[in-house]
C-alpha cells in the first residue's frame, strides 16, 4: 500500500482544545491550553499570543511552560509518518493552570496532545486495526 505525501497542516485547524491532567496523587499534573495550527513555511513556527500569560505568575515560570508546550508540539511532530512534511506555525492562544498541579511536563504533555487531536481534525481519527475472527 503506498500513500501520497501530505503537508501538515493541510488546512488552518483553529482552536484546538487540549488538557493533560494527572491527579490521582502526587504529584499531579494540569494543563489545559488553546492553539492554532497554521499552514505556514516548512518547518515549525511557534508563537505565543498576549492573551496565553497567566495573571499572577511570574513571567519567567509561564514563559517556562510556554517553552515546555513548544517542545511537546516538535517532538509530536517529529513523530509523524515519513513523506509528511512539517509547515505549521503554532499560536498558542490560551492557557489555564491550576495554582498548584501546572508544570513544564504537564504543558509538554499538552503539546503532544494538541499536535494529536489537530491531525484528528486535518486527516480523521486514525484506522482501527482489524480484528481477526477466530
Amino acid at each position: 500500500m503506498t500513500t501520497e505525501p501530505r503537508t501538515f497542516p493541510p488546512r488552518p485547524p483553529r482552536d484546538v482544545k487540549a488538557g493533560y491532567a494527572r491527579q490521582a496523587s502526587c504529584p499531579s499534573f494540569f494543563a489545559q491550553v488553546v492553539v492554532d495550527f497554521e499552514p505556514w513555511e516548512e518547518g515549525v513556527e511557534f508563537e505565543v499570543a498576549d492573551t496565553s500569560g497567566v495573571p499572577g505568575r511570574p513571567a519567567e515560570w509561564v514563559s517556562g511552560l510556554h517553552e515546555a508546550f513548544g517542545s511537546g508540539v516538535r517532538e509530536e511532530l517529529a513523530t509523524l509518518a515519513p513523506g509528511t512534511t512539517v509547515a505549521v506555525a503554532v499560536i498558542l492562544r490560551s492557557v489555564t493552570v491550576h495554582e498548584v498541579d501546572s508544570n513544564s511536563l504537564a504543558f509538554r504533555h499538552a503539546g503532544r496532545l494538541a499536535v494529536r487531536n489537530a491531525l484528528v481534525e486535518a486527516y480523521g481519527p486514525p484506522p482501527r486495526p482489524r480484528r481477526e475472527r477466530t
